[in-house]
């Protein structure tokens, strides 16, 4: 079978990291354009400065890979899927759930696809996690996500802008995680949120989850040193799973039992291909919930002002 013709819309760092790379190296895709409103260029295929001539202008694309901020999402889908084209969506897919929502009927109602990425799901030890929990009870929950955001997200003023989900935005990758490995659903139970006094959106999280036991989850931007992305769970029965590494890496009890190279964009595209060939859509909103319930639940304290 042919590869399908996919286009990238938003060349930002994990565009440029990670989506162009892995349609380069896979035989299920081929790059058949971009779109970079700062005029940016990939040799070798069209560019545009917005989707609307992309759609127009490229008659057999198949799919649209949307890597913008998530505030102009929901429009440059909605107009991909009107035009019959495939959708994927970076995370957070959306800027609000009634956006994303629309977009699942929106798919439905074309018969074309639209998947929600979500890549720290793709971690190579996150389906073993999974299958270890299956049953269990869980007596503590410590997600732990630290990183430098001067790091990953150099210059990005969109993101302290409400929409923008601040913390959240690497943050709701733990979270992603966290509603796919445990037996039980999560809830908020309480948050507080952290806002530079010349931000909207917070630069550091705290949530306590509903449910027996201690669940919680801590995320911080003003990390210094090495990241930290880590996630524990205890059980009744005494056992200890220390996911790390985004994922990528599994303990149980001390002992290593996963661990291996990141490569969730090479199976998110792989998992792509798949739902194509089956004209099947793959809509995950559950750790956008979490999200959403944090804000809702959330108390905020404001701190020092942020400087890039």
């Amino acid at each position: 079978m042919a590869a399908y013709r996919i286009a990238v819309i938003g060349l930002g760092k994990i565009a440029q990291d990670q989506h162009l790379p892995v349609i380069a190296e896979s035989a299920d895709f081929t790059l058949a354009g971009v779109v970079s409103q700062r005029g940016l260029d990939i040799a070798g295929v069209p560019s545009f400065r917005d989707p609307a001539a992309l759609l127009r202008d490229l008659p057999d694309l198949d799919a649209v890979a949307i890597c913008t901020p998530p505030q102009a999402r929901h429009a440059i889908a909605r107009a991909a899927l009107a035009a019959g084209r495939h959708v994927m969506l970076e995370k957070p897919p959306t800027a609000t759930l009634s956006e994303l929502s629309d977009l699942a009927g929106a798919a439905a109602e074309r018969g074309v696809v639209l998947m929600t990425t979500w890549h720290s799901q793709y971690n190579a030890a996150v389906d073993a996690a999974r299958a270890r929990l299956a049953g269990e009870r869980v007596a503590r929950l410590f997600i732990e996500w630290k990183e430098d955001v001067r790091k990953w997200h150099p210059g990005q003023a969109w993101i302290w802008r409400a929409g923008g989900f601040g913390v959240f935005d690497p943050g709701i990758n733990a979270l992603s995680i966290a509603v796919k490995i445990l037996p039980q659903k999560l809830f908020v139970a309480a948050a507080e949120l952290v806002v530079p006094v010349n931000a909207e959106a917070p630069i550091a999280a705290s949530l306590r989850f509903a449910g027996e036991g201690d669940l919680r989850a801590e995320f911080d931007w003003r990390q210094s040193g090495d990241e930290i992305w880590q996630i524990t769970v205890e059980t009744r029965a005494g056992r200890r799973l220390v996911l790390s590494d985004g994922g990528g890496r599994l303990d149980i009890d001390g002992v290593e039992v996963v661990a291996a190279p990141r490569r969730e964009y090479h199976d998110i595209y792989a998992h792509f291909a798949a739902l194509l060939a089956a004209r099947h859509s793959h809509v995950d909103a559950r750790p956008f919930e979490l999200v959403a319930d944090a804000f809702l639940l959330g108390t905020r304290r404001t701190t020092a002002a942020f400087a890039d």
